[in-house]
This record gives structure tokens, sequence and C-alpha cells, in this order.
């Protein structure tokens, strides 16, 4: 356990997460920043258009001048993955998986959401080595390929038009419904020569030795099995929140934080913003905004309670 007892501790260090920091450290509050990485799914944006200030940027850019800003703050950032929340009297400790344990007075959770996986016999075998979640990562790895892209959704299509962008040779969209994307991006895909449909459709199993080689999709209508010659399978079929490791918080049928318009959890001192709760606008420049109301409520919180008496800016 570290020594030192921090005002706030925040799990998490994406547009929620940093935004938070920021507002902390400008309070004057001791405040330590918990994240196994820096920008979470905003790195994943190829471009962001929506976010004001900037016409369009891409995600990575626009989470790379967080950090700058975060930085600038001297935050105090502590690389590691979160692992168990409890309170100890006036306190909470967060233990890090390989870190330790962290002593603060109040703590925002951030933690934001990961991709879901098929669960597939070949899958975890092949994480990279073939099997991402990250089109706008790894589009450009596979040029003049065959892929799978698993997922009709927004992100599905998306994953399909990154390929096409960087060229892959053929792309099967394997999903078990009908598409459920947006219009507008399903017509750039729908009659393409390079796109071919599984519709009612999952995939079973993914194949290869060092590398994917292939995967088998299955037809829920027919049950007719199909081996398709693939060497990437980008999995595009949604998310879910990273809160497993939350036992003390009250959570949704989601997995997601509950919260109030104020960001309080159902533990009092510990605060959730971002995709990581129950605020159904998953959108960055909601997450930050999420993130600054949290922090502003953690220090009325600290000061008001008498835990540490700060002055207002």
């Amino acid at each position: 356990m570290t020594g030192e007892l921090y005002d706030l501790i925040i799990i998490g260090a994406g547009p929620a997460g940093m935004t938070a920091a920021v507002y902390c450290l400008r309070k004057g509050l001791r405040t330590m920043v918990l994240s196994k990485d820096i920008g979470g799914q905003a790195n994943w944006t190829t471009l962001v258009e929506n976010y004001m200030g900037f016409m369009e940027i891409s995600g990575p850019e626009l989470m790379q001048r967080f950090e700058d800003q975060l930085k600038k703050e001297k935050a105090n950032l502590v690389n590691d993955e979160a692992v168990d929340l409890v309170q100890h009297g006036g306190a909470f400790t967060v233990k890090g998986k390989t870190t330790g344990e962290h002593r603060g007075r109040a703590v925002i959770v951030a933690t934001g959401k990961r991709p879901k996986k098929l669960g597939v016999q070949g899958e975890e075998q092949f994480k990279g080595k073939g099997v991402s979640y990250c089109s706008t990562c790894d589009a450009p790895l596979f040029r003049e390929t065959a892929v799978a892209v698993v997922g009709g959704g927004n992100s599905g299509v998306q994953a399909v038009l990154d390929l096409l962008a960087n060229q892959a040779r053929q792309i099967f969209l394997v999903t078990n419904q009908e598409l459920t994307a947006d219009q507008v991006l399903v017509k750039q895909i729908i009659d393409h020569p390079k796109v071919r449909l599984y519709l009612h459709s999952q995939v079973t199993e993914i194949h290869g030795e060092q590398m994917i080689t292939a995967v088998s999709v299955q037809s829920q209508k027919t049950g007719l099995k199909e081996q398709l010659p693939v060497e990437g399978v980008f999995v595009e079929i949604g998310l879910e929140p990273n809160s497993e490791f939350l036992q003390v918080l009250r959570k949704n049928n989601l997995g997601e934080v509950v919260i109030d318009c104020e960001c309080r959890t159902n533990l009092p001192g510990v605060f959730a913003a971002g995709d990581v709760t129950n605020i159904p606008e998953k959108q960055i420049i909601v997450a930050c905004g999420e993130g600054a109301k949290a922090a502003i409520k953690a220090w009325e919180y600290l000061t008001h309670s008498g835990e540490r008496k700060v002055e207002a800016e």
C-alpha cells in the first residue's frame, strides 16, 4: 500500500477521466489517475466531426491533446489496471493489478467500456495474430487480404468501410440478424463487389496455425456450415462496461454503474462518469461533461464533508 492518502483517485484516463483530473487538479485536490491506457475508446475513432472547437480531428490526436493538458497540470498518472475498490472507514482503497493499494478520500470511476468477445474457439489463441477489435487501428495491416467482419451495426459496417479504404481484397460481413447500421453507411457497402454478406449467421470457430487461415460460419436458418478463407477477423459486436471489480457499487442489468444527475453512486464519496455509467448518450463530448461534473461534485463532497478544506476558484 502506498503511504500517501490522496484527496481523490480517478480510475480511468479516457475523455471522462482526463477531464475530471484536470478539473480536480485545478481545484487544488491531491489527485492520482490510475489507468492501464490513455484515451480509451476514443483512440479507435478515425475521425471526430462533432467535438466543438474542431471541424474534424482524429480520435488519437484529440486524446493526445487531452493527455498534453493533463501533463501540463502535473497529474500523477499511474499506469495500472484497477482490480478492486473497497471502503475503509472514511477513505477508499483502490487496488492496482501490479502497483498494489492506493488510498483516497473520494473516488471517480471512469473506466469506460471494452469490446465484447465472440467466445468461440480460436479467438483468444489468435488475438493479435489476425483477431482484432479495432478496425481503425488494424485495417491498414490487411491490405490485399481477405478478412471477416463480425457485426452488422454501425461499428461493423464502419469496419468494412475502413477495410475497403485500405484496399482489402475481399470482406465477409457476418451478422446474426439483418444489418442494423445507419442507412447512410449500409448504402456504401450493400452492393459493393468486394463485400459478401452472411446475414442470420454466426462465426463458430476461428482456424489457423501461427496466424488465422479461416473462419467457420453457420447459418441460423438452415444450419449450413461454411469455412471462409481469411487472414483476419474483426469483432465488432458491441461493448461492455469495465465494471466487474466494482462489487460495492450498484449496477444495472448491463453492468453499467448507476448514477444520479450529480454523478453520485450508491456509495457516498464514490462518483462515476462516462461510458461505464448508465447515462445513455455514449459520446466523447458527453463523457467530458460528465467527467467535469463528477469532479465538481467530488470537490464539493470533500469540502462540505470536512474531509478537505480548499478555496474555490
